[in-house]
């Protein structure tokens, strides 16, 4: 079985406030997008889990793919598998690349092993894995909230738009952007934000993350320039970054990629 986890875009993010588990509450809009990494799983003699493409960073912890296979073969008693994940979405990037491969994972199994377990489960379970997880099952437009695993379908649609996707090979760990942000509660609502004209967004549809982030790496806001001087009627960080991320009315000029070796120019 070959699955094609995406990746995804934040248009704006709000922090509100730090919950007594330890958490962040939140809100964003979680959009998909076409770029993936590629997904193997096949049954084994037993289970074995090998990645090729982009390294993770050294680390001793357990890959999130073979926490999604742990997680539904205690619950289900699924046999062994190999799991092969050709990482090619960037590592640390705020596109959400982990948390789609655990995504995927589970419903590639669900499929493989015929456990018709629905949507909603599936949700339920990857919650357990990732607070970006729940948003991978449907990979449909949606605003989130909770620490990011509360659902609410989002009519936001950017088809015919163009993409552009820069990534200036910074990893920022979690952890490390939470560190630098103070939670505040919104100038603005959320959704009716995403509602206004898109045009609007460059003024009123914010990353609470982007400017702290961007004080410690300027590169942050020198793309974000970047993409607004060539064209860009918005372009903002996604996430916890650092991926910077610009949408245009039209196919962006060439020299984008000749000039920042852009991860992915396309229309959505």
């Amino acid at each position: 079985m070959i699955l094609f986890p995406i990746a995804k875009i934040n248009l704006g993010l709000h922090v509100l406030n730090k919950r007594p588990d330890g958490f962040h509450e939140i809100e964003s809009c979680l959009y998909p997008i076409p770029l993936c990494d590629i997904l193997e799983i096949i049954p084994a003699e037993e289970t074995i889990f090998l990645q090729t493409g982009i390294e993770l960073p050294n680390s001793n912890e357990k890959n999130i793919c073979v926490k999604a296979y742990d997680l539904l073969a205690a619950k289900y008693n699924i046999p062994p598998v190999y799991i092969h994940l050709r990482k090619q979405i960037p590592i640390g990037a705020g596109l959400g690349g982990g948390s789609s491969d655990a995504a995927f994972v589970l419903k590639g199994l669900n499929e493989l092993f015929s456990l018709n377990l629905s949507n909603e489960t599936l949700e339920t379970l990857s919650a357990e894995l990732g607070s970006d997880c729940p948003f991978f099952i449907k990979s449909l437009p949606c605003l989130v909230s909770g620490r990011g695993e509360i659902l609410s379908p989002s009519s936001i649609d950017l088809s015919g738009k163009f993409l552009v996707l820069i990534n200036p090979n910074i990893h920022i760990s979690t952890k490390e952007a939470y560190a630098l942000i103070n939670p505040k509660q919104p100038v603005g609502d959320l959704e009716a934000i995403l509602s206004d004209k898109q045009n609007d967004w460059k003024s009123t549809l914010v990353n609470d993350f982007q400017t702290p982030i961007a004080l410690k790496y300027p590169i942050i806001s020198e793309t974000i320039d970047f993409l607004y001087e060539n064209g860009a009627y918005y372009a903002a960080m996604s996430g916890s970054g650092s991926t910077v991320f610009g949408l245009f009315d039209f196919a962006p000029p060439a020299e984008i990629r000749i000039k920042k070796a852009a991860l992915f120019i396309g229309e959505l």
